[in-house]
């Protein structure tokens, strides 16, 4: 078991890493703003999922595996970038409310794409996180360094800050979907704005896809 203030040092880190801007916090701000409150929560689920999905790569030595193939990475960058791509034409042509009805009930396009099963909104997180090779390998060079040998086996201390680096993105990303849901609830009473910020999340998709497309190894 790590000492307390090595895990205390790691929480810190972990913290600053979570609120700097990056695909998956972005990605978190424009689903809750999208799609309410509940998706982006679940969305952070399934980005939490695959932290913990990478860390046990870490621990299994897989990440390394992976690291070491450029094929691999091309393939998991390129299924990243088209992901990304098929969100940003589904933003583009995603319908608005028109209706005054809809719009005092509450039955907007937005909070009926929220109503879309769990499974497939947390699916979505672990996907925008597992697709990206850059987290991979970041996490290969991160945990470790944490890791004392003097301590006991490496492979169940990587599990803890995984776990712990997993339970910090919850939190931090869970406010911040908090945060962007509210803003959203509030946006999706205009037609008008509800076009402005599916557009914008379209383009975000698109420049985030762009970026995970032309990533290199080094």
């Amino acid at each position: 078991m790590p000492a307390f203030e090595i895990l205390l040092q790691f929480f810190g880190l972990a913290v600053l890493l979570a609120l700097t801007p990056g695909p998956d916090n972005i990605f978190v701000l424009i689903q809750s703003a999208q799609h309410g409150l509940r998706t982006g929560l679940l969305v952070v689920v399934g980005l939490c999922i695959g932290v913990v999905v990478h860390t046990c790569a870490v621990a299994l030595g897989l990440a390394a595996v992976v690291a070491a193939s450029s094929t691999a990475f091309m393939v998991l960058k390129l299924l990243g970038a088209a992901y990304l791509a098929w969100l940003a034409w589904g933003a583009w042509h995603a319908p608005c409310s028109s209706t005054p009805q809809e719009l005092s009930s509450g039955h907007t396009a937005s909070t009926s794409s929220s109503k879309r099963h769990p499974l497939a909104m947390v699916g979505r997180g672990m996907l925008m996180n597992l697709s990206n090779p850059k987290v991979l390998m970041f996490f290969l060079a991160f945990l470790p360094q944490f890791a004392d040998p003097n301590v006991g086996p490496i492979g169940p201390q990587i599990a803890i800050f995984g776990a712990l680096f997993a339970g910090t993105t919850l939190l931090v990303f869970g406010a911040i979907a908090c945060f962007s849901g509210f803003f959203g609830h509030l946006l999706q009473r205009s037609v008008k704005a509800q076009r402005i910020l599916n557009r914008l999340a379209s383009i975000v998709f698109i420049a985030l896809a762009a970026r995970l497309a032309t990533l290199n190894r080094t």
